[in-house]
């Protein structure tokens, strides 16, 4: 019933009822997830921009269990893929095998499924990383020549441990583009931990309902594409990132002593999709400078290369971006 009443909404109703909708999943992750709340939000937006999303922060800060909370909450089918050394491929996307009949059949690996955890990411070598290159660009897979599609809506949010680098193989740039934001977990609060670890030693269980759909998913991506964007703020967008290349002429003086290699087109695209959905998320009809802004870090902070000089003096890329803004 409240599909036929969603379908029969103009999109300004539709864009109500995504604020409502919204801020009841968000309410319904904070039943699980203390605190983190512009991890969660970067995460949402994400999501409804179909985007994937790339988690960044050292072990015990609930970079897994937000994963599986968003997916109960969506009601939508989950894997877990936990990158090791050894892990190959096939494992991630299947193989064929002999059936009984002596005829190939293709088995479907655990990426076929709505939202994919890649847990750890960087502990696998570059044969498996590259692996889900095609499945996050293109949402299918190739086996033997035959292509696959992949569920819709479909996601990868993977981990990454910032600490342990021995033994670990970083992401090529190339797929660190794939993901739409790099999300920095933090450590809780001294009152948030207090409250975590009293939620998470006793016998008490949360249940957790589910908010929407993946037709409601899709719907809200679609009409996130749909908000209008006035000429100051698409120029804005494609001026700040212009302004990431050092051999660009609107490059910015400051920053071009720190950075070897800027950010490239997606990132202008990311960015306007970004801002488009932060203004809904708000209640806005049309993004401002502000949600610009306001999702910046996320979206830059793994397509800008630093160079020597940056590494000597210390300065961060956070650093940078902020210097930018």
């Amino acid at each position: 019933m409240e599909e036929v009443i969603m379908e029969n909404m103009n999109d300004v109703q539709l864009l109500d009822k995504f604020v409502i909708n919204y801020t009841a999943f968000k309410d319904e992750i904070s039943k699980i997830i203390i605190g983190q709340e512009d991890v969660v939000k970067e995460v949402l937006i994400s999501i409804f921009c179909g985007g994937h999303c790339l988690l960044v922060g050292v072990p015990g800060l609930a970079k897994t269990l937000l994963v599986q909370t968003i997916s109960n909450t969506l009601g939508m089918s989950f894997n877990r893929i936990q990158f090791t050394p050894d892990l190959m491929p096939s494992d991630i996307v299947g193989a064929e095998i002999l059936d009984e009949n002596k005829n190939f059949k293709f088995i479907k690996g655990p990426i076929f499924s709505n939202i994919i955890l890649a847990d750890e990411i960087n502990r696998t070598p570059p044969k498996t990383q590259s692996a889900l290159l095609e499945a996050m660009q293109e949402k299918s897979v190739t086996n033997a020549g035959n292509s696959y599609k992949l569920d819709n809506p479909f996601f990868v949010l993977a981990t990454q441990n910032p600490i342990e680098q021995e033994g670990t193989y970083p992401l090529p740039e190339a797929q660190l583009d794939r993901f739409m934001f790099n999300v920095v977990l933090d450590y809780p609060s001294y009152e948030q931990e207090l409250q975590i670890v009293k939620q998470t030693t006793s016998n008490s269980t949360v249940d957790l309902s589910t908010i929407m759909t993946s037709e409601d998913i899709l719907r809200y991506q679609e009409l996130i594409r749909k908000i209008p964007v006035t000429d100051n703020v698409l120029e804005y967008v494609v001026s700040l990132v212009n302004k990431t290349r050092p051999s660009s002429e609107k490059g910015n003086t400051n920053m071009k002593q720190y950075i070897e290699w800027g950010a490239g087109p997606r990132a202008s695209q990311y960015m306007l999709l970004a801002a488009k959905c932060h203004a809904a998320i708000n209640g806005k009809y049309s993004p401002d400078i502000d949600d610009v802004r306001a999702i910046v870090k996320p979206i830059l902070r793994h397509r800008l290369v630093k160079n020597y000089k940056a590494e000597a003096e210390g300065i961060s890329i956070d650093n940078i971006i902020e210097n930018l803004l």
